[in-house]
């Protein structure tokens, strides 16, 4: 058997080599299930899980304080006053993920159990993480100014809005209130170091222009730490043995057809409305996240007394779904050039 290369089959055989390189798997993707598996055999305990917590805490600080002083004052004005995409991603998180949460209700209780539906649902109503939804955004090379203050306001009224939603849309059992030390927590952890940053900006900007590896480093740190505690959480609390398996695979379902539902309903709104491809990109990673740090200390005081194991599973399992699903669409949307912006692959492939 012999090859032709005339009549243009070289450039067909490096058109295949290109599609055959995109192909392979991505090396943070398999990062992250090789840490969620890690998390699984090796949970943290004790000390260890103290320590985890500590060290997650302090990569997101880190990574804000990085944020900050990489972003001009210029830059960071124009993202807060970029209200209309703020609007669009607060209603993404709050109005178009609850809608699709209650069409839902048909699953239960023959596909999902009535437990695990309310987990569905209460996963719909949490707010957008910040530090995945921000580091996203910066591999991509999207408006990491938008998705700062985009994913930051929407994590800071989801203290209110997320229990609001759930007394309305669901019955909880025990009272829910809202803990006002988790705004404090936000203010600490993300804009202080934030703040911060912008103040050393001068001392520092040169070096980081000059050397962009650290940032990648603590983007993609800070979200592997994030996997390892979710997954150590989860294997503590014996949540894999409480349910059966085709009901897990069920949930798993369920969370990728509302992640991709969501997925395809920001990039063709942000196309519709005109968005250039950097608040797309914004959009497509602020609102179709779902923030587990922020959801399992709601669902604790929300359904005290009631199954918080079962009801956090949808979340749990969406949470690593987004983050591998997010982390491909990540890597591709960082391929693409400004003038193939247009084109938008990441999408399509």
């Amino acid at each position: 058997m012999f090859i032709d290369f005339h009549d243009g089959s070289g450039a067909d055989i490096v058109s295949r080599v290109n599609v055959l390189r995109q192909a392979r798997p991505d090396g943070f993707v398999l990062g992250i299930i090789a840490i969620a598996g890690l998390a699984s055999i090796f949970p943290a305990a004790g000390t260890a899980e103290t320590v985890l917590g500590w060290a997650t805490k302090i990569a997101i600080g880190l990574l804000f304080l990085i944020y900050g002083a990489r972003l001009s004052p210029q830059e960071a004005w124009e993202g807060v006053k970029h209200w209309r995409l703020h609007s669009v991603v607060l209603a993404t998180t709050y109005l178009l993920f609850p809608l699709i949460g209650l069409a839902l209700r048909i699953l239960a209780p023959n596909v999902l159990t009535q437990d695990l539906y309310t987990g569905i649902l209460f996963l719909c109503l949490v707010p957008s993480t910040v530090q995945s939804s921000i580091a996203f955004t910066s591999i991509a090379k999207g408006n990491v100014a938008g998705a700062v203050v985009s994913a930051s306001f929407s994590n800071i009224i989801g203290v209110f809005v997320t229990p609001l939603l759930v007394i309305l849309l669901m019955n909880t059992s025990g009272n829910a209130h809202i803990d006002a030390s988790a705004i404090l927590d936000i203010v600490a952890q993300l804009l202080v170091p934030f703040v911060v940053g912008q103040m050393i900006r001068p001392l520092v900007t040169g070096w980081l222009s000059r050397h962009s590896k650290p940032t990648k480093i603590v983007d993609r740190g800070s979200i592997l730490l994030v996997v390892y505690a979710a997954f150590s959480e989860s294997m503590n609390q014996h949540v894999w043995s409480s349910v059966s398996v085709w009901r897990i695979l069920a949930v798993v379902a369920t969370c990728i057809f509302v992640l991709a539902a969501v997925l395809l309903l920001t990039h063709y709104i942000g196309r519709a409305l005109g968005f250039p491809l950097a608040d797309r990109i914004v959009l497509v990673f602020c609102g179709s996240k779902k923030s587990l740090a922020s959801g399992l200390p709601m669902a604790s005081v929300l359904f005290a007394g009631g199954p918080v194991g079962l009801i956090v599973l949808p979340l749990l399992l969406f949470h690593q779904i987004q983050l591998m699903v997010c982390a491909v669409l990540a890597q591709r949307y960082a391929r693409v050039s400004p003038a193939e912006g247009d084109a938008e692959p990441a999408l399509r492939h």
